[in-house]
């Protein structure tokens, strides 16, 4: 072999005497460092290798450094034969790996034999530092140089493409730090015309900074026009295994931080969950005692104001919370879905926060605004009927009070002591008339006291005035009854002794009596106030009022008749000369009083009529309004379950994909929210009905609280039937199922699904498993059924049947492989300590990690140590963190 040119001149190729001539000397210095570099991780070393391997004791120290494996115990002699053993011993071990010795035995190595010395440290090199190289299914000499070609691939004037001349300028030494520690070297400011100072700096570096020693010189490499393939290929295969190391931990890094990522988003969905339930329950808590509350206004303006207060929650603040809730359902759905596809325990929610808590608290919120509805139409109907008694009241109370204004003094008069008998008989007559009229009276006082009755029974405001004037008008007709009885029992006494009596005037008094009370019966009906709430009430007063006016006429012949009574009494005064005093003795009635009355009655009747004509009118405009809403609710309650229906085959159809589905879905969702405008008018139309106050309506069967609750049902069916098919294409995707298995999946559950509801009873899912292939025993089945029904329900869903399906061919991380990867950052050490880990994870998943590592308590525990194991156990619910 030719000798290397250093400094112009002839160098031998082995300057160490003794060796083996034809032996290149860099050869010698690169497996020389190379055995010295595993050597001193044994506290020793060699200084030459021709000699230091003749024992067979440092060679055997070698082959247990490298493999990391026990050799047998070497002979302690110093005699040829024991020096033998020992090498014998180390090629056994080396032809123990797989590896043919041709032509090396241990008599050569004992001799010093350099030639059969270096092959057979060169065997060594080959099986424990290139042979287990694995790139791309290429393995040793190849796979190393594929390592070399792919790492130094992005770098400008670097092209490798064997183990000797592509490394003569150094910048592939370089390039291959560069790649895996940019830190240590600045490549660009290499230069291709300096390749000795490339190849220095590439060897500094890596002594000092990789542990990897100088086994080249940079001035052979350079002047030899093919360097030794040996040598380069034993000094880069260090670097492949400085830097594998460093690969794997990078790799283990990786995946705890997408394992650290999943978590941290996982735990931020939770924490947004359990904020949106805590407002809107917060919000249900505060809603309800203000629907819950039952104390009624006395006025009806001031019911008026809670009714709007309350149409004001049902159009404005009420949505929101509707969007509120529906949202939740949607995120604590997605939340499941994503934590059963990264393999992490189920979210169980803070307690009184599950979906079912907010789903009965919003139940109870809908029971009370029912109730408070009802109970605000029912206060309005009560303080309408009250306002109407009271009025009533008043006006036949002020009637009464006015009938009976002086009535006590004149029954109180002692006139017929000094009267003549015609004047006591007239005052007789006149008191009988009184009497009459007093009995007239009995009724009107009757109807009084039942007024005030029922306003107490309705729990009138002002209860309290009205007694008190009602027990004042009973009292006083009390005493009217007695004054009247003492009155009659002193006139009989003195009419035994009065017999002359005025048969006109008497006649007079009997009939214009009567007739007055008629006219004073027919004023107060006529203006007799009326409350109606259909076409039928206010038709039928008017058909009374119709045969009140039928009546007339013959009113009108009493009239003329009671009036020629007095015609007759002043054509005899005028013939018989009789000076008459003007004022009849039986009666206070005069024929202007009749006249007069009766001229009232005639302008009261049109009053009537118009009254009653108005009223109609209004009736008739609640009637319209009564076909307007029911023309639009008999429309819209039909098409809302319509929708529903459709929904519900959207969600089992099988005949396309998930997101042809979706698609449909999402039209569906687009026609349902085009459609609100109709639910808006209708709600203006049922506004204009309360505010009529009509409580009835005869022509449909659809109030508007059906109309409100099917449409939440149809926005909150449309939204959870789209999250069902979003988490179902995210299951696919994740889990890898293809749309034939899909579809597979959703026949074989519609089929069992016998009550086309969605879901399966038990018996219905154990006969599906059993028609796919499932040998199903009790306890196989349990444990089957708490997979997909963990709460108990006694149903099985679509998305836990999916759920199941595809759980164990699910290809996720598991706390196994996570503590592996913990286990090579840590130096396969049995803990890990804070300072590896802000070394090898970015700085958010490694201060994640060390606030929730507990310490390490294991026999080799040292300060700051951090347990691995558990923390990886809680990640996927296996411990608590």
């Amino acid at each position: 072999m030719e000798g290397y040119v250093r400094c112009g001149q002839p160098v031998p190729t082995n300057t160490n005497p003794g060796a083996g001539v034809g032996i290149a000397q860099p050869l010698l210095l690169t497996f020389t460092a190379w055995c010295n570099s595993h050597l001193r991780k044994a506290g020793t070393q060699i200084e030459n290798i021709e000699e230091d391997f003749r024992n067979g004791l440092k060679l055997m120290l070698l082959l247990e450094v490298i493999s990391g494996e026990r050799l047998p115990k070497p002979d302690k002699g110093k005699m040829r034969f024991h020096k033998i053993a020992n090498v014998n011993k180390a090629l056994d071990f080396i032809s123990s790996k797989g590896v043919k010795l041709v032509s090396i035995g241990a008599e050569e190595i004992v001799d010093g034999n350099l030639k059969m010395t270096l092959g057979m440290i060169w065997t060594i090199i080959l099986r424990f530092a290139i042979q287990d190289i694995s790139v791309e299914e290429t393995s040793a000499k190849e796979g190393l140089l594929l390592w070399c070609q792919r790492k130094t691939a992005p770098y400008r004037n670097v092209n490798v493409q064997n183990f000797h001349i592509s490394w003569k300028d150094g910048l592939a030494l370089c390039a291959l730090i560069h790649r895996h520690r940019p830190d240590l070297i600045d490549y660009a400011k290499l230069r291709k015309d300096d390749p000795i100072g490339n190849l220095n700096t590439a060897f500094e570096v890596a002594e000092k900074y990789l542990d990897i020693p100088k086994m080249l010189d940079a001035e052979d490499i350079v002047n030899t026009p093919k360097p030794d393939e040996k040598a380069i290929m034993t000094y880069v295969s260090c670097f492949y295994h400085a830097f594998a190391g460093a690969e794997q931990a990078e790799t283990a890094a990786n995946r705890i931080c997408k394992v650290l990522a999943v978590n941290q988003e996982n735990e931020k969905l939770m924490e947004e969950y359990e904020k949106l339930a805590s407002e809107l329950l917060e919000w249900i808590r505060r809603t309800i005692p203000w629907l819950e509350n039952r104390v009624a206004e006395k006025s009806m303006s001031a019911m008026r104001r809670k009714l709007e207060d309350f149409r004001d929650y049902r159009r404005v603040h009420k949505p929101p919370r509707v969007q509120e809730k529906c949202q939740l359902e949607i995120n604590f759905n997605t939340l499941q879905t994503k934590l059963r596809l990264s393999n992490r325990p189920a979210f169980m929610p803070s307690e009184g926060k599950m979906v079912s808590d907010i789903a009965n608290a919003w139940k109870g919120l809908e029971q009370v605004e029912k109730g408070y509805e009802e109970w605000l139409l029912t206060e309005i109907r009560r303080l309408e009927r009250l306002e109407h008694l009271a009025e009533k009241f008043k006006q036949k109370a002020m009637l009464h009070e006015s009938w009976t204004r002086g009535k006590e003094e004149m029954l109180s008069q002692r006139d017929y002591e000094s009267a003549s008998l015609m004047e006591v008989r007239a005052l007789m007559r006149k008191h009988e008339a009184f009497e009459s009229d007093l009995a007239a009276h009995q009724d009107r006082v009757e109807q009084i006291a039942a007024i005030a009755q029922e306003l107490n029974e309705l729990d009138y405001h002002d209860a309290a005035s009205v007694n008190s004037r009602c027990q004042a008008i009973c009292d006083q007709w009390d005493t009217l009854g007695t004054l009247t009885q003492k009155r009659r029992d002193a006139l009989e006494r003195v009419e035994k002794l009065l017999e002359t009596i005025d048969q006109l005037y008497l006649e007079f008094a009997k009939r214009a009596a009567p007739f007055n009370n008629w006219m004073d019966g027919a004023t107060e009906d006529l203006q007799d106030m009326f409350i109606v709430h259909s076409i039928e009430e206010i038709q039928s007063l008017i058909t009374a009022h119709e045969q009140f006016k039928a009546t007339l006429p013959e009113a009108d012949k009493e009239r003329m008749a009671i009036l020629g009574i007095q015609n007759e009494i002043q054509k005899i005064a005028q013939t018989y000369g009789i000076k008459l005093s003007g004022v009849n003795p039986y009666t206070n009635l005069s024929h202007l009083d009749i006249a007069n009355k009766w001229d009232t009655v005639k302008q009261l009747v049109p009053h009537r009529d118009q009254t009653l004509q108005e009223e109609l009118a209004r009736q008739q405009a609640n009637e319209r309004l009564r076909r307007q809403f029911a023309a639009q609710a008999n429309v819209l309650g039909p098409w809302i379950q319509t929708k529903m229906e459709e929904i519900g085959h959207i969600s089992v159809d099988i005949s396309g994909s998930l997101e042809d589905q979706m698609n449909h879905l999402k039209q569906q969702e687009q026609n349902i929210i085009n459609y609100k405008a109709n639910i808006d008018k209708l709600e203006g139309d049922h506004q204009l009905i309360q505010e009529a106050l009509v409580f009835d309506n005869k022509h449909t069967s659809y109030t508007m609280e059906h109309i409100r609750v099917g449409w939440e049902q149809l926005l909150t069916t449309i939204a959870r039937t789209i999250n069902e098919v979003e988490n179902q294409i995210l299951t696919r995707d994740a889990k890898g199922i293809s749309q034939e298995q899909m579809n597979e999946f959703r026949a074989s559950f519609n089929h069992f699904d016998r009550k086309r509801n969605g879901m399966m009873d038990p018996d219905d899912f154990r006969a599906c498993l059993i028609s796919m292939g499932y040998d199903l025993g009790e306890v196989e089945f349990a444990r089957i059924m708490m997979l997909v029904d963990p709460n108990s329900t006694g149903v099985v869903t679509f998305q836990a049947f999916i759920d199941f399906m595809t759980r164990e061919t699910a290809e996720t991380d598991t706390a196994e492989q996570v503590v592996a990867s913990f286990k090579i950052l840590a130096s396969d050490k049995n803990y890990i300590t804070v300072e590896e880990l802000r070394r090898e994870l970015p700085p958010e998943q490694a201060e994640y990690c060390i606030s929730r590592m507990t310490k390490y308590s294991g026999a080799d525990t040292v300060s700051g140590a951090l347990d691995y194991v558990s923390f990886s156990s809680a990640l996927y619910g296996e411990s608590d963190l």
